[in-house]
């Protein structure tokens, strides 16, 4: 499918900029590689997104050589772009280095940011206005006479609009005037408001004849909120990144904006049939980026619809719309009902009902259940965020349970020589039954979680390969009554992912080895289940 395939007449089309390998690339914590950079293109590619913006070959060698790499890809849907900055000061567009770089990255669109505060112009510059508004006016009319596409990031516009109207002003006309195809007006600051934002993109719209785009940041909570008021004032694109990444706060999260635009307000933003592959992409972008995922995160967390208590589970098994705002198979999202101390006999019925597992109200089995769930969180257990434990104790329960290997022993053997004051060698020595056959593997780790993960991995994958594709993405350690102190009971939380999905499992114990072992074991289990045996 290409650009313009999609459109309905009665739509009103916004375009989405993706600027996740750029400014999102510059959020704390990410660090893209290359080959991650063009794993997230052909990714957003997929979704249908209009642009993507690779980075800025004029800054480093790595976003030169992607923009040479990705040349090969066979895109249908996106517009590549590169990013830079106007020319320097004193600098005819053609002989600056950075603009030539741009040209050279050969994208059929180029972003080019421009001073249009002029605190920033006199203190960040350190030139006059007058400057500024050549070397607008001279970068964009260069890129546009080697026959680009340019989009103009009015950086730092609300804040220049309200600090000098006039001037800022001055600055989309020169690049208005130059024969820009884009102005993106930029809150780079993250600081205005929204009733702001809407204000003065309607007094801007009157201005200029130039489409309009706009570009936020989260540092008031608010970019996601600014950009649809943008939008309903009449801008037609969107910048942002995959799950807000950026600096400091983050950018507009086009995991909120895309949906809330398409289903809410009717606006086209990507193909029909790609959103359902939004929770899909926020996964793998944050699984490409090395993020633990944000449960909490709307239309695409693990917890965007996940009901925990009884009232809410039994209005929602009678109608979905009692408590979720949209549905989230749109999405590519899916219902979570959480059990807990908490629940009620709705809760564990649906999870039952998910797993094709026959669970009648009032039964004995339905009351044991209770009992036995509730018992387990009395003493330390967490359902709610362990859903695999949950699935893997209903499926016990109900006789359905396959065990693929057994344990025989194990032993966890830590050294620290006194010659070595920071390294602590740890190696676990396991001896498991599998499939009739007894597996004795040892392994080193970083610890001794990770020694008994290498460990169990080694026994197992000749046996299981879909291991393999499974990792550890996050290990956590709570002590539930610390007035014991070292003795005191542990409860480990373990989340894994593979290429599929994402789980988490839970153990519980006075010995930290053991809570860890209930949780890991418990945890690739689940993933043989779902993998050998799935439930229809």
């Amino acid at each position: 499918m290409h650009d313009g395939d999609y459109l309905d007449a009665d739509k009103v089309r916004v375009l989405i900029y993706d600027t996740t390998l750029r400014d999102g690339a510059q959020g704390e914590g990410i660090s893209l590689t290359v080959d991650d950079k063009l794993k997230i293109t052909r990714k957003l590619d997929e979704l249908g997104v209009a642009y993507v913006e690779g980075g800025w070959p004029g800054s480093n060698p790595k976003d030169i050589e992607y923009f040479q790499r990705v040349r090969s890809l066979n895109l249908n849907n996106v517009k590549l772009a590169a990013f830079g900055s106007t020319c320097k000061v004193g600098a005819n567009a053609g002989d600056d280095a950075n603009i030539r770089a741009l040209l050279e990255a050969e994208t059929p669109c180029v972003t080019i940011f421009g001073k249009t505060w002029d605190f920033h112009v006199l203190t960040a510059l350190q030139t006059t206005l007058e400057e500024n508004i050549r070397m607008i006016r001279d970068s964009v009319g260069y890129l546009k006479a080697h026959g680009r596409e340019v989009v103009f990031d009015a950086e730092h516009f609300f804040d220049g609009y309200k600090a000098n109207p006039d001037y800022a002003i001055a600055a989309l006309e020169a690049a208005a005037s130059a024969g820009v195809d884009w102005i993106a007006l930029c809150d780079t600051n993250g600081g205005s408001l929204t009733f702001e934002i809407e204000e003065i993109c309607k007094g801007i719209g009157k201005r200029l004849n130039t489409p309009l785009g706009i570009h936020t940041h989260n540092d008031g909570e608010l970019a996601v909120a600014n950009s649809i008021a943008a939008v309903r004032c009449g801008a037609r694109m969107v910048q942002g990144t995959i799950n807000g990444y950026g600096e400091r706060c983050g950018n507009a999260n086009l995991c909120s904006v895309i949906p809330n635009l398409q289903l809410k307000l009717g606006y086209a933003c990507i193909p029909p049939g790609a959103m359902q592959h939004l929770t899909d992409v926020a996964h793998y972008a944050d699984e490409i980026a090395n993020v633990a995922p944000r449960a909490q995160q709307s239309f695409v967390g693990a917890s965007a619809f996940a009901h925990k208590a009884g009232i809410h589970v039994n209005a929602i098994l009678k109608h979905s719309s009692t408590y979720e705002h949209i549905d989230p198979e749109l999405v590519g999202n899916h219902r979570r009902i959480l059990v807990s101390e908490l629940a009620g006999f709705s809760n564990i019925f649906s999870k039952a009902q998910e797993l094709n597992l026959d669970l009648k109200q009032g039964s004995p089995q339905a009351q044991d259940l209770i009992r036995q769930i509730k018992d387990l969180e009395h003493r330390g257990y967490q359902f709610e965020g362990a859903d695999a434990s949950l699935e893997l104790l209903l499926l016990r329960a109900f006789g359905q349970y396959r065990e693929y290997f057994a344990l025989e022993s194990l032993k966890i053997h830590v050294e620290k020589r006194p010659d070595d004051n920071e390294v602590i060698n740890t190696e676990a020595t396991i001896k498991l039954r599998v499939e009739g056959q007894v597996m004795h593997t040892a392994a080193e780790g970083n610890g001794p979680v990770a020694a008994l993960d290498n460990a169990l991995r080694k026994a197992l994958e000749g046996f299981y390969p879909c291991l393999k594709e499974m990792h550890l993405v996050d290990y956590k350690v709570r002590v539930l009554d610390g007035k014991e102190g070292t003795g005191s009971t542990v409860r480990v939380l373990i989340e894994s992912a593979d290429n599929r999905d994402f789980w988490s499992t839970v153990g519980v114990s006075e010995n930290i080895i053991e809570a860890s072992w209930q949780a890991l074991t418990d945890s690739m289990n689940y993933v043989l289940m779902r993998r050998l045996h799935p439930r229809t």
